[in-house]
């Protein structure tokens, strides 16, 4: 038994030395990290964005007044013309507002007709009375109250008549809603949705609207798609947009953008929500068969594009304070500018068994690559990989060591 402690122990103090000696032979030999050779490529520097498919060209139908539901004469999905008949409302308190309302008018039209002749006995009265007092056969007096007496006419007409403007403008308001107790199609298209049934009370209210149904136009469709404000200074007008959509999964679909918000679709007060967005809708020029209004979109908007730009994988690019990059004495503050939050951002260059951070400046960016504008040069060797070595561990000066399995062809 004292023998296998022995013998277990030893082995123990072995593999320990073993442990410790390759941790040293690690170290000696360097961080191990991968590496890709400088090289020029397409980058196209995309906006992604998420939102809704819609008709460019849709319509509420809603009551202008309130009525039960007497007809419905479409169905959701029918096609239905410009002018074609859609909805009936309960109509007779209204034609029977009307007809009151005729009589009303012919009421007041009577009552004006008979000012009319009390006027003119009125003024016959009045020219009679100034002949006879001309002729000094009648007193002053007889004078004054004929003209009195015209006057009172006069005003009664004036009465009579603003009653007939009156009953005539009420009677043309109530003829306007009893015609909106039946509802025509505005445009032609497909009824996308139908809300109410037979039966059924619309309100009509100018505050609230009750909508019926909508009427879309199913063949021009667009993506409407919320845009975040840090990318909406990049969305111009016209710009090809990439659009997958979930109910086809797998295919791909595009259109341009055709109206940008100006103004933002911040999150209310107080809510979790506080992303500030602007909408953006995307025409789609792609075959439309498929697409229903509601269906959940996700649009790539492709900003820039660069044809033969020197490119690196965006990991690559990182950024270290000038006293990170200077704690080896061998690199000078003087090789590099940081910026006003203090960091330069760099690429470490793998030179001989060694990296040494290169700052650079950087163009528009894909989702994997980025483009250099300066600091690079082609077939310079840039370290890859892993990220948290390039992120963290490494630092200016370091010795490397390559994975095999991640050597790029072109690394010398």
């Amino acid at each position: 038994m004292k023998k296998i402690i022995i013998f277990v122990i030893i082995l123990a103090i072995a593999g320990a030395g073993l442990f410790f000696k390759s941790k040293g032979e690690n170290k000696e030999q360097g961080k191990k990290v991968e590496v890709t050779t400088v090289k020029k490529a397409e980058i196209i520097q995309k906006v992604n964005a998420t939102g809704k498919i819609q008709p460019k060209t849709k319509i509420n139908i809603s009551a202008d007044v309130s009525a039960k539901i007497i007809a419905l004469h479409v169905n959701e999905g029918d096609w239905v013309e410009k002018g074609q008949l859609l909805v009936e409302l309960d109509s007779e308190k209204y034609i029977a507002g009307v007809e009151s309302l005729e009589a009303s008018v012919l009421s007041s039209r009577a009552n004006e007709k008979l000012a009319k002749a009390n006027v003119a006995q009125a003024q016959r009265v009045l020219n009679r009375a100034k002949q006879l007092v001309a002729q000094k056969l009648e007193p002053q007096s007889r004078l004054d109250e004929a003209k009195s007496s015209f006057d009172v006419s006069e005003a009664r007409l004036e009465s009579a008549s603003a009653q007939v403007a009156q009953s005539q403008g009420t009677l043309k308001r109530a003829q306007d809603d009893l015609s909106k107790t039946t509802m025509y199609a505005p445009l032609a298209g497909t009824i996308s949705k139908l809300n109410k049934e037979v039966g059924e009370i619309a309100i009509g209210s100018q505050f609230q609207e009750d909508v019926i149904m909508i009427i879309a136009n199913l063949n021009e469709m667009e993506a409407l798609v919320a845009v975040d404000e840090n990318d909406i200074i990049a969305i111009q007008l016209n710009q090809i947009a990439e659009i997958e959509v979930d109910a086809l999964f797998g295919e791909t679909i595009t259109g341009i953008v055709s109206e940008i918000a100006v103004s933002s679709t911040a999150g209310s007060p107080g809510s979790s929500n506080q992303k500030t967005e602007f909408e953006v809708k995307i025409a789609i020029t792609s075959n439309v068969s498929k697409l229903r209004p509601g269906m959940t979109t996700s649009a790539n908007i492709i900003t820039q594009t660069r044809d033969d730009a020197i490119s690196i994988p965006i990991q690559s690019v990182t950024v270290r304070t000038i006293k990170q990059l200077t704690k080896n004495s061998k690199f000078k503050a003087s090789d590099y500018t940081a910026d006003n939050d203090g960091f330069a951002e760099v690429v470490f260059v793998k030179e001989g068994d060694t990296v040494v951070a290169r700052q650079v400046k950087t163009g528009i960016q894909s989702n994997d690559l980025i483009e250099i504008t300066d600091g690079l040069k082609l077939d310079d060797v840039v370290v890859s990989g892993n990220y948290r070595a390039i992120s963290r561990e490494l630092n200016n000066g370091d010795k490397v060591r390559v994975s095999k399995d991640k050597v790029d062809s072109k690394e010398k």
